[in-house]
């Protein structure tokens, strides 16, 4: 009999454990970066000790509210429990809202997760009868004014991002999603001090505020999109009621604005008369190729620069290679810049400077150079040659080649100066000292075994190094990481040239690797290269991440210390690639 009892209990007691549901829903699961989203969190009981999820991803701009409702309905009672919020995501992504939790009858229940998919901010339609949302829309916008929409790969066009506003107060804003700019070489405009000015927009008077300036290169020919920039901006409203003086009383809420997408249309440079040395260059430029000296005397030397001025891409293209001969030991080139980047596009100077150090008396040609580039102006290429190039070398040996003739002359004359000294020699031993048995002897005798220990030893210490495969590797990614990064650690000092430097480097270690150029190091292109090359995905976003800071840092304030831990950070970065890929 109680074996029955303790049945029908544990039975009842799971039917009732088994009519408790705990769930969340949710308004929508996908949701625009400038929506709202609403989350309740539903009960049939009265459950205590009500947890809230973290909401990673989102911010809660109202709640927790909490409802409750009890009815009876043919004598049945039924009850519904209910804490609701209302969110709004902090950026575009997939996100989780986790489990909610409360306690009931001392057990725990706990909701499903539920997933969450933020999309970029959209245009929404509005409530006629919402008064402040009319005010705000109607007298915010955020416009992203392009200079040029249909251009030639590698001609510069400019964003300007304006917040229009009018009968409204604006305190403050924040960043929910940056512009991306993939297939474009970007360059920042610094805005020192944001500063309200008049203008029209749409046929009105607005006040409005420029927010930021962007100079593009675009890389690649095709339809290319610029990604919105979207902000949240906090909003003083003009409302329908008077404080006790007569004056109008404000409205505190905020408003999210995005500047919507924008396609720019790039057209491919024209194939036709395209010269077979034209290395990307678009604009208007003057080339040079101009030594520091023409006559050397011995122990001298000489820098050729070849040098590109003017208005165009001028940190996309390289120059050209001088060729000399092989009495003149040419180095390696030593780059410099001098270019502005205003919105008008890059101008200024590009250079290569070579030393040139003589090996032999003689004079010497330096063959013309010529460079290409495509004129924007006339939608044709041009080619400008340098002048040959004479080196006068004063002094210095004489190449065996000219000498050998007269070497030839003087053998019979050589052979004459000697015809006295005898054929035939007798020699008699000064002094006789036996080998065996000396000194030398042994001490070579027993030198071998002396040595062996250390050869022991040594040997021991090679297969250990040989069997560190890891080690080896990581000391090999090292040096390879300290080999791209040279640059930069020598102008570790100097911030900006420092920037440059580390990100001339890791485009430089991904050319190498992926054996790409410029014009296809979209950030998309890069990672799924390196994804493909087995790549870690943490290791290839700090990748993307450290090489879009660059450009940042370069005009932020940063300390010593900042430039440091960037640069060891390109070296663990590039050094864990090595090993990856």
């Amino acid at each position: 009999m109680k074996k029955y009892l303790v049945a029908i209990v544990l039975l009842v007691c799971g039917s009732l454990s088994a009519q408790v549901q705990f769930e969340a829903r949710v308004s929508k699961t996908t949701v625009a970066l400038n929506e709202r989203l609403r989350i309740d969190f539903m009960m049939n009981v009265d459950g205590d000790n009500f947890v809230q999820p973290s909401f990673e991803g989102f911010r809660i701009i109202a709640g927790p509210s909490q409802q409750v409702s009890q009815s009876w309905v043919n004598g049945r009672s039924s009850f519904e429990k209910a804490y609701s919020y209302f969110l709004v995501p902090n950026q575009k992504g997939t996100f989780i809202i986790k489990p909610a939790a409360i306690e009931y009858n001392g057990q725990i229940y706990r909701t499903s997760p539920i997933k969450i998919i933020v999309t970029a901010a959209q245009e929404q339609p509005r409530d006629p009868n919402d008064t402040q949302q009319i005010t705000a829309d109607e007298n915010l916008y955020l416009v992203a004014d392009v200079s040029k929409d249909n251009l030639y790969v590698n001609e510069p066009t400019t964003v300007i991002y304006k917040l229009y506003f009018a009968n409204v107060g604006i305190s403050n804003f924040r960043e929910l999603s940056k512009p991306k700019y993939n297939d474009f070489w970007s360059q920042n405009i610094e805005i020192k001090q944001l500063e309200a000015e008049e203008g029209l927009f749409r046929g009105q008077n607005y006040r409005y505020v420029v927010l930021k300036k962007v100079v593009l290169y675009p890389q690649k020919s095709g339809k290319l999109k610029i990604e919105p920039l979207s902000l949240e901006i906090d909003v003083q409203l003009p409302s329908n009621r008077r404080d006790m003086f007569g004056r109008m009383v404000l409205t505190e809420t905020s408003k999210r604005v995005s500047a919507g997408t924008k396609v720019i249309n790039v057209k491919p440079l024209p194939e036709a008369g395209k010269p077979d040395n034209f290395s990307g260059a678009v604009g208007n430029f003057d080339f040079k190729v101009t030594p520091s000296k023409n006559n050397l005397k011995n122990g001298e030397s000489l820098d050729l620069v070849v040098s590109v001025t003017g208005k165009g891409n001028l940190k996309l293209f390289s120059l050209p290679k001088p060729e000399v001969p092989n009495a003149l030991e040419m180095y390696d080139a030593v780059h410099s810049e001098d270019i502005s980047t205003p919105l008008s596009g890059m101008n200024g100077k590009s250079s290569d400077s070579y030393t040139i150090v003589p090996q032999y008396k003689g004079n010497y040609p330096v063959k013309p150079l010529q460079f290409s580039y495509f004129d924007l102006s006339s939608k044709t290429y041009k080619t400008i040659t340098s002048p040959e190039i004479m080196i006068n070398v004063l002094e210095g040996a004489v190449p065996v080649d000219s000498t050998s003739n007269k070497s030839n002359k003087n053998k019979i004359a050589d052979i004459e100066h000697f015809s006295s000294i005898k054929k035939k020699t007798q020699l008699i031993a000064i002094e006789k000292n036996d080998f065996f048995g000396s000194n030398l002897f042994f001490l070579l005798l027993f030198i071998p075994f002396l040595l062996l220990p250390l050869i022991v030893l040594y040997k021991n210490k090679k297969d250990a190094l040989a069997g560190d495969i890891s080690g080896n590797r990581i000391r090999m990614n090292n040096k390879l990481a300290k080999k791209y990064l040279s640059e930069a650690k020598k102008q570790i000092k100097n911030k900006e040239l420092f920037y440059i430097a580390l990100e001339k480097a890791m485009h430089n270690f991904l050319k190498a690797k992926l054996h790409i150029e410029t014009s296809e190091m979209s950030k998309d292109n890069i990672q799924e290269l390196l994804l493909s090359r087995n790549a870690n995905q943490e290791t290839v976003n700090a990748f993307i991440v450290l090489t879009e800071n660059c450009e940042v840092a370069r005009y932020a304030p940063s300390s010593s210390a900042t430039i440091q831990h960037d640069f060891d950070q390109a070296v663990l970065i590039i050094s864990e690639l090595e090993k990856q890929i």
